[in-house]
């Protein structure tokens, strides 16, 4: 690289950098890395409720909503695959930023209080717009890396795991403990990387593949584990040892430009990947190709969205239509699984604290496990990335098979929820299931791209989680928190009537024991049901999946 500074190549190169596929990669990243803000909802919730003075009902509609917008991505998907990417980047900036500042506006008073559906709209507004920037991130990374996209899926998806405590310490840093301070820092930092990577997310197309992509990308995932362990480090210290409160601002400051420093680090290795491109490229005269979504209709044959829907279907591995992989057998046995899985972990994570105050934690063990759970969803999905990468590419193992793997540990974590009476369990349930809810989202995304193909790609990495809200609320409303009900009920002496309680509260091992034993019963289905779609694709993974994109370097 030495040389090409010395040889007067400085400002090319520097250009070839920036339009290059790996300084797109790092650009994807960093959107990621904004697109957490509703994991610190609950940061800044409180400050919602104290300076607009909404009630219990109030703040749960907001809550609700803000899922809602989370989670209801299918439309974005196929608006996505209608425009340029940096049209969807543009939107995403626009939503992110129109709907934290409105609230900010809102707390802060600079505006008239709201009614609660106008914060309700402001939120969903917002917590939806990463579901363009993500979305485009994760696609277009996926076209340019097609032979390594189990990684691409593990280390984006993972810093979204990651994104909460990212911006939780650089909030720290900032703004000290002003949790309206938070709110403007996520109408502001997600806003900046998506106008900023307007120009740089995009399909790249070149011809050759570097022999070390997959050592580059260990090399990348090395950095995100030096970043989550030091996040876990300071998140013990901020629950257990320190006092927040009562830290320094300097202190603060030096630990959100260390988390800014460790996110730089990456680009040392896109930098020497481009500068070994760059060398390809000047002597072997390589030419580059820039694809757009809009550019797609003048290479590929025109299709028709009612046509072969049940005949004439492509084979597995082949670009299909969306009503072909929606309606398909192969999409029934995802979405089967998905329900066995994504369904009860979401529900645990969503009732962290009421377990542990059942099981008589303190309040600072419960925030910290909370975040901790966070961090170890992001293990899951960078470690299963590679690893069922590193099945596929050595042993030809289905990824289906690791999704049995997973929803087995993910069986025994329910199963220690339900029967907690070893100490320690909550601690160890909560790493569990974390870990395997993460590694799920991982491998279901990257054998959704492999069975169906990359041209709707956009599409089908949104519709697999646009049922996630009807999970979340059979699961948690209308089964866990009922049978919680039940429990507590039945815990209140009889000459009391519980419909004169406003709060039922329950106390003991037996709280959660119907509800997890139900989701463990479930997880173990689904392993059962992965195993056999797994016998299903067996042929298919067995052949030559990325034969399309091997190009003679």
């Amino acid at each position: 690289m030495g040389g090409i500074l010395m040889g007067g190549q400085c400002f090319p190169f520097v250009a070839h950098v920036l339009r290059g596929k790996w300084f797109a990669f790092y650009a994807a990243m960093m959107v990621m890395v904004g697109s957490g803000t509703s994991y610190i909802y609950n940061i800044y919730n409180q400050a919602i409720q104290d300076n607009l003075g909404y009630d219990d009902a109030g703040m749960s509609k907001i809550a609700y909503y803000k899922v809602v917008g989370t989670w209801l991505a299918i439309f974005n998907g196929l608006i996505v695959e209608l425009i340029p990417a940096w049209f969807g980047l543009f939107l995403a900036a626009t939503m992110n930023f129109g709907g934290y500042f409105m609230t900010w506006l809102s707390v802060t008073r600079r505006i008239p209080s709201p009614e609660v559906w106008q914060i309700c709209l402001y939120l969903a507004v917002a917590t939806n717009a990463p579901n363009f920037s993500g979305t485009i991130a994760i696609v277009n990374s996926v076209h340019n890396f097609p032979m390594n996209r189990g990684v691409i899926v593990g280390l984006l998806k993972g810093l979204v795991g990651l994104s909460g405590a990212i911006m939780a310490e650089l909030y720290h840093g900032i703004y000290g403990n002003d949790a309206k301070g938070l709110i403007l820092l996520c109408a502001l930092l997600p806003t900046s990387i998506s106008i900023l990577s307007m120009f740089t997310i995009r399909n790249i197309v070149k011809i050759g593949r570097q022999p070390n992509e997959l050592k580059a990308f260990l090399n990348i995932f090395y950095l995100t584990i030096l970043l989550a362990l030091f996040l876990m480090v300071m998140v013990l210290l901020e629950k257990y040892l320190i006092d927040l409160a009562q830290v320094a601002a300097h202190t603060k400051s030096a630990i959100a430009i260390t988390v800014i420093a460790l996110l730089l680090l990456p680009l040392i290795f896109v930098i020497k990947e481009e500068a070994t491109f760059w060398k390809r490229v000047t002597i072997e005269k390589m030419p580059q190709v820039l694809i757009s979504p809009t550019d797609s209709s003048s290479i590929q044959p025109k299709e028709y969205f009612f046509a072969n829907i049940f005949t004439n279907r492509p084979e597995r591995g082949e670009d299909h239509t969306i009503l072909q992989a929606i309606l398909s057998a192969d999409m029934f046995y995802i979405l089967l699984v998905t329900l066995c899985g994504y369904g009860p972990a979401l529900t645990f994570i969503e009732q962290l604290r009421p377990i542990g105050q059942a099981l008589e934690y303190h309040e600072r063990p419960i925030q910290s496990i909370v975040t901790l759970t966070t961090i170890w969803n992001y293990y899951g999905r960078v470690y299963s990335g590679f690893v069922s990468e590193l099945l596929l590419t050595k042993w030809k193992l289905s990824r289906s098979i690791m999704i049995s793997v997973i929803l087995l540990l993910q069986g025994s974590g329910m199963l220690l929820i339900a029967f907690p009476k070893i100490p320690g369990t909550y601690y160890v349930a909560s790493v569990i299931i974390g870990f395997s809810f993460g590694a799920q989202v991982s491998v279901n995304l990257s054998m959704t791209s492999e069975l169906f193909g990359l041209k709707h790609f956009a599409t089908f990495l949104n519709f697999i989680q646009a049922l996630t809200p009807l999970w979340i609320y059979l699961m948690n409303t209308k089964l866990t928190k009922v049978l919680y009900a039940r429990a507590a009920a039945n815990e209140i002496p009889p000459e009391i009537d519980p419909s004169t309680l406003k709060d039922l509260t329950c106390t003991g091992h037996h709280c959660f024991k119907v509800s997890f034993s139900i989701f463990a019963a479930m997880a173990f289905i689904g392993a059962l049901v992965s195993l056999q779609f797994a016998r299903r694709t067996r042929e298919f993974y067995q052949g030559d999946i990325y034969k399309r994109f091997r190009v003679a370097s």
